[in-house]
């Protein structure tokens, strides 16, 4: 374990059972966000892949339009 995550053990360690609790459900919640995240991202890659083949096609055919974002 790192300095910096038993650090913030022990602060955690001094709050109520309650405060303790939500703390633990938001950081459960965030590493099963990541984890959806990665897994998603991971299956998406063909499909990921083949829309910048198709988004390069179409700027060398000149079927694109330049991007101004302060018009946007």
């Amino acid at each position: 374990m790192t300095d910096l995550l038993e650090r913030t053990i022990t602060k955690l360690r001094e709050l109520s059972v309650e405060q303790q609790d939500a703390i633990a459900m938001m950081i459960l919640e965030e590493l099963e966000d990541d984890s959806k995240w990665e897994r998603s991202f991971a299956s998406s890659q063909n499909l990921l892949a083949k829309l910048a083949e198709d988004a390069m096609l179409e700027y060398r055919a000149g079927k694109t339009e330049e991007l101004f974002p302060e018009s946007l």
